[in-house]
């Protein structure tokens, strides 16, 4: 059709379905001169058809494999968070304004962009969210059979590690007050409990493959915190770091500095903002608690600041502190090729 015929654009917005995308180009002032929509065996063909220019998406699932597709061809591809799009939304709402408006988002100098990612990342996120998955199941499945036990007067302690051998003994005790009836429904259960420890020690395993063989993430386990789990995350959500201009960019796209709401000249900090990927800040926040535990104080300078902050300052604080400076540490040593967490001993005063 003519009107589906590329047009020269300054800036293309598409907004993504799952069979239909829409399409909006505007001109140099910011003018539509161009809507229309594809199925998607079609949409690549009119990119590939029309001259190379700038394209913004939003970030939901299949804008990485279109960015990538774009990229390819030759296009400057922009993903754009949906929250930050929602504002050039202008009265109702349909996907040719949504497209319309991600094309006026994506030409704004101080708009934040998501990073797009390679194939190998996005394989990489994916075992991370099943194994992330799994362990909730299990946690799940470890209250449910705790709760049972409890409905016939028999406690089971916290903690998945305990509990793994106290059902056990439970199950084997004939003389608690279980039935026979709940007592089989807690055999099948543990039955599948079983099960989801084999499958989470198999994506573990697969993980820990990957970050043997990759040599960024050997790197980034030696930062004290930092392990299979973590580099292996950190390699698959940040990839590239040249978008982060410095290494707290990094700490603040993690939500883990303070949110601000300052007016009139006074300067009101609160907790951390908890934005960005939360489950790598878990990750870190774990690991950083480790180290407030484990960390030897005399042979690494971390726990020297690690100790002077911990006299002024709970220890939770200190916790998100350290996790934040990990995350600092991250960008220095993915940054820097071949760069790694150089452990220096603490410094002695005569």
């Amino acid at each position: 059709m003519e009107r589906n015929k590329p047009r020269s654009c300054a800036v293309v917005g598409v907004d993504i379905g799952k069979n239909l995308f829409h399409v909006v180009g505007l001109d140099d002032k910011g003018t539509p001169i161009q809507r229309a929509k594809f199925r998607r065996e079609t949409l690549l063909q009119f990119f590939e058809r029309a001259d190379r220019t700038l394209v913004g998406m939003e970030a939901c699932p299949g804008s990485q494999w279109l960015a990538r597709k774009l990229q390819a061809m030759g296009h400057q591809v922009r993903i754009i968070p949906a929250q930050f799009v929602k504002p050039y939304v202008k009265s109702n709402k349909n996907d040719i304004i949504d497209a319309e408006a991600i094309a006026e988002a994506a030409t704004r100098p101080t708009m934040r962009f998501v990073g797009i990612k390679e194939a190998y990342q996005v394989d990489l996120q994916m075992l991370h969210r099943i194994r992330s998955r799994l362990v909730t199941n299990r946690t799940n499945l470890i209250c449910q059979m705790r709760s049972y036990c409890l409905e016939h007067g028999v406690p089971i302690r916290q903690g998945a590690g305990v509990f793994k051998t106290d059902i056990l003994r439970v199950l084997d005790d004939d003389t608690n007050d279980l039935t026979s009836l709940a007592r089989e429904i807690l055999r099948d259960l543990h039955d599948d409990l079983l099960k989801l420890e084999l499958r989470i020690a198999s994506i573990s395993k697969e993980i820990k493959d990957v970050a043997d063989a990759d040599e960024r993430a050997r790197r980034l386990m030696t930062i004290p915190g930092i392990g299979a789990l973590g580099a292996t995350a950190i390699i698959a959500a940040i990839g590239d770091t040249s978008r982060f201009k410095r290494a707290r960019d990094v700490a603040a796209w993690l939500g883990l500095v303070p949110r601000q709401h300052s007016t009139g000249g006074k300067q009101t900090l609160l907790g951390i903002s908890k934005r960005g990927n939360g489950y790598l800040r878990r990750l870190l926040i774990h690991g950083a608690r480790s180290c407030m535990l484990h960390l030897d104080r005399s042979k690494d300078r971390l726990g020297q600041w690690i100790d002077a902050l911990r006299s002024r300052m709970h220890v939770n604080k200190v916790t998100v502190a350290l996790a934040a400076k990990i995350a600092r540490i991250v960008w220095i040593v993915l940054r820097q090729p071949g760069a790694t967490y150089l452990r220096r001993p603490m410094e002695t005063t005569a």
